[in-house]
């Protein structure tokens, strides 16, 4: 039956790309330019068609279009973008001759339909993509007053952002009910994000370099290949619009005494033209380490980060663009015992030191008639890493050995992607327009990380080779069909891996769409971020290893939702209800297997037979006269093994998913009276979850035995306060904000003490009540 599938797939796209190689298109030379402002700003991507034909195009970066071989005759322009009032003009095209048409939309009360490209890997909005694909925007980064791309990243339904490490506070992006490792994290749309990188990577980027966040949840995202099961986060980097700057300063206070200080700036600049232009970003953090049981541990490490990025791009021609960034990130990060000196001398730390640099460069060509897109694309990652994870012996020369071999390692990373897409788009297909897509991509990640007193090491190269097809069939106005299929060779598994998606949607109405989606994928056997990192546990440290027969672990996906929005006049109203379902086929599991000949714990990852996530995610917005503005997200999910995990030799197994609540969500509630005013409301939501804590017998600050707790459950309640005043004279604004983080204090109270501390023992809100306040000057 598989095959079967496969080979139809295959027969089906080879048929459409053949069909396409033989339909022609007659040139007229009948042009239509021009542009679409909306009080006195040029709009991006705003749909422009001629009505009752199949002839449209959008607006590009800059808000304006083009549109060539047009029939002859006597047409309606429109311009059409959700979030703003229809609007058409009368032209008469004739051969020979471009006619101009401009328009000025007026803007509706909330902006719903935005323009993505996660989900088919070409661009579509939002209710037309078969896949669900939200969107988090600076808007709402700003009124939650996240300073990273971790702290937005909460504010996504089905998205849970999780603490992991007491003392390094390393973390991992959860969706739909699976762990870090089942994500996949993009970069401008590019595979750079390492295995190594995902350990504090969301956490080491600033959001000021955000432009916005697309988020595909479930396995419908599987042709980038391995590690999207889970879902999709695509980091799309700031490119300039308008010669615009913004420098800001955020002040805050964690608990009763560590200070956080952050101070960003960016600065856009385009051409007189406006066929060129860039954006620069630079950030720079302080933060002491913060001890909220006063054991003289820290809960939250000390940082130093300095991050610095540019975007940009180049209109060869009309129908050539070149699109490069480039970013560099130092970040110093020390947990553990707070003492003055080397991080050996402590009784238990962690010290860790980033240099990363990471860019890419896209060239696209557009073909005379629009309708055929090449995409050429490479895309990088360096990292280097100094790092230090050791808890003393208590004396002797247990101790003296210790200090002359103290556990510091180093890491080395490389990544690079590089590749090619061609869209090609084909009029009047069995009565609708398909885009097809084929593309190929080549992926090398390099990671060697080591600690010679521990013996440890991990000398890691995967490649990847991956070839994908699609087809993009908008069947009519109320039917598209998205069907896709990828290949991949990852150098770790024999034989070639293909893995097939379909999608569908139907629009009854306009503010109505049906989706159904279903998809495999898999993951290689391989070492991902969670495998290196170093925890500790019952004394001592706690490695993984991977098991000498390891195989990669198979999915299968399926999702259906409905999404409904009702606008009026003065106020919207929608809701998002999916359902979903995840089967993994030997599923990896983590089992603790004994020690090493130091006493050292040792967890193996292996092939722990199926596994099954099924849930669902209910969305609700609502905004009234652009004043009032709700958001909220609630999943709630159930993920178990077939058989039971022996996360610990002390106890039974365990079927249930640990560390993975039955219930989360989030909400936001935004107020903008006039007058330069705005509050938000904002909240957190984790249900309760099995947690595992790992005992030192006769140690006072640990408990005596291993066991799992079932944590409790917390609401994390902000709340932000701003004020903007004009500088009408300076053409710019300045706003005052401040506000507090974990209003009730929704942290975590029995955490372990001293230095055999477990360090995994973490399961509440980031930070504590947290009291902040800043300055913004923009433009």
């Amino acid at each position: 039956m598989k095959s079967y599938i496969f080979k139809s797939l295959l027969i089906l796209i080879t048929n459409i790309f053949i069909i396409q190689l033989i339909v022609a298109q007659e040139h007229s030379d009948a042009n239509l330019i021009g542009h679409v402002v909306s009080e006195g700003e040029h709009i991006p991507f705003v749909n422009i068609y001629l009505e009752g034909t199949n002839f449209g195009a959008t607006t590009d970066v800059t808000g304006h279009y083009m549109m060539v071989d047009l029939p002859e005759g006597n047409f309606t322009v429109v311009a059409k973008m959700l979030g703003y009032k229809t609007k058409k003009e009368k032209v008469t095209l004739k051969a020979g001759e471009t006619v101009e048409v401009k328009f000025d939309l007026e803007e509706e009360v909330i902006k719903m339909d935005e323009v993505v490209i996660t989900g088919t890997k070409t661009f579509k909005r939002q209710t037309e993509s078969p896949v669900i694909v939200n969107v988090l925007d600076t808007k709402t980064i700003q009124s939650v007053s996240a300073n990273t791309v971790s702290e937005g990243l909460n504010f996504q339904p089905g998205l849970r952002m999780e603490t992991d490490c007491q003392t390094c506070n390393y973390s991992q992006l959860r969706m739909n009910g699976l762990g870090g490792a089942y994500s996949q994290i993009l970069v401008n749309s590019k595979a750079v994000f390492s295995p190594l990188t995902g350990l504090y990577g969301l956490e080491q980027m600033p959001s000021e370099m955000v432009e916005r966040i697309e988020v595909v949840r479930g396995g419908g995202s599987a042709l980038y290949g391995s590690s999207a099961i889970g879902g999709t986060v695509n980091i799309i980097t700031r490119m300039p619009q308008r010669n615009s700057y913004q420098v800001s300063s955020n002040n805050s206070i964690l608990g009763k005494s560590a200070m956080d200080y952050i101070v960003n700036g960016t600065l856009t600049s385009l051409s007189q033209k406006r066929n060129s232009g860039f954006s620069l970003y630079t950030s720079h953090r302080e933060r002491e380490a913060y001890d909220h049981n006063n054991d003289g541990f820290s809960e939250m490490p000390r940082l130093t980060n300095n991050s610095f990025g540019l975007n940009s791009f180049f209109n060869l021609s009309e129908n050539q663009k070149i699109e490069a960034n480039f970013s560099s990130l130092h970040e110093y990060r020390y947990g553990g015992q707070l003492i003055d000196g080397p991080a050996y001398l402590a009784l238990q730390s962690e010290e860790r030191t980033h240099y990363i640099l990471m860019g890419g460069i896209d060239y696209k060509i557009t073909s005379k008639n629009n309708r055929t897109t090449t995409t050429f694309y490479l895309a990088g990652q360096y990292t280097k890493r100094q790092h230090y994870t050791g808890i003393a012996p208590d004396g002797g020369p247990e101790l003296t050995d210790y200090n002359n071999n103290p556990p510091y390692g180093n890491s080395k990373n490389y990544s690079f992607q590089f590749g090619t897409q061609v869209n090609y788009l084909i009029y009047n297909f069995w009565g609708g327009n398909n885009v097809l897509t084929i593309g190929a991509e080549y992926s090398f990640d390099d990671v060697f990380d080591q600690i010679q007193a521990y013996n440890y090491m991990i000398d890691q190269n995967a490649i990847t080779t991956g070839v994908f097809l699609q087809s993009d069939w908008s069947i009519n106005s109320s039917f598209t069909f998205l069907s896709g299929i990828r290949a991949d060779k990852h150098n770790f598994i024999d034989n070639l891996i293909l893995n097939p998606r379909l999608s569908i949607l139907y629009k009854p109405a306009q503010n109505t769409q049906f989706r159904m989606s279903w998809s495999t994928g898999f993951r290689a056997p391989q070492a991902f971020d969670a495998d290196m990192h170093i925890a500790f546990a019952g004394g001592g440290i706690q490695t993984i290893s991977l098991a000498n027969n390891l195989k990669e672990e198979k999915s299968q996906s399926w999702s259906a939702s409905v999404n409904w929005d009702k606008p009026t006049e003065k106020h919207i109203f929608g809701f998002t209800l999916e359902g979903f379902y995840t089967k993994l086929y030997d599923s990896f599991v983590l089992e603790e297997i004994g020690t090493d000949s130091d006493g050292n714990s040792i967890m193996e990852k292996r092939n722990g037979g199926n596994s099954n996530v099924l849930g669902a995610t209910l969305e609700l917005r609502t905004n009234y006269n652009r004043k009032i503005q709700l958001e909220a997200g609630l999943t709630l999910q159930n993920s178990q093994y077939d058989h039971p995990v022996q996360w610990s030799e002390e106890l039974p197994g365990e079927k249930k998913y640990l560390r993975t609540p039955d219930s989360y969500g989030y909400y936001t509630l935004t107020f903008t009276p006039k007058g330069g005013f705005t509050t938000s409301l904002s909240g957190v939501y984790t249900g309760t979850m099995l947690v595992p804590h790992y005992g030192l017998a006769g140690d006072p600050g640990t408990p005596e035995s291993d066991y799992l707790l079932e944590s409790p459950s917390f609401l994390e309640t902000n709340l932000k306060l701003a004020y903007t005043f004009s500088l009408n004279r300076l053409d710019s604004s300045f706003e005052l904000f401040g506000g507090i983080q974990n209003i009730f204090n929704q942290y975590q109270n029995d955490f372990d003490t001293g230095k055999n501390r477990d360090s995994g023992f973490i399961y509440g809100p980031s930070r504590p009540r947290t009291f902040y306040f800043g300055i913004k000057l923009f433009n």
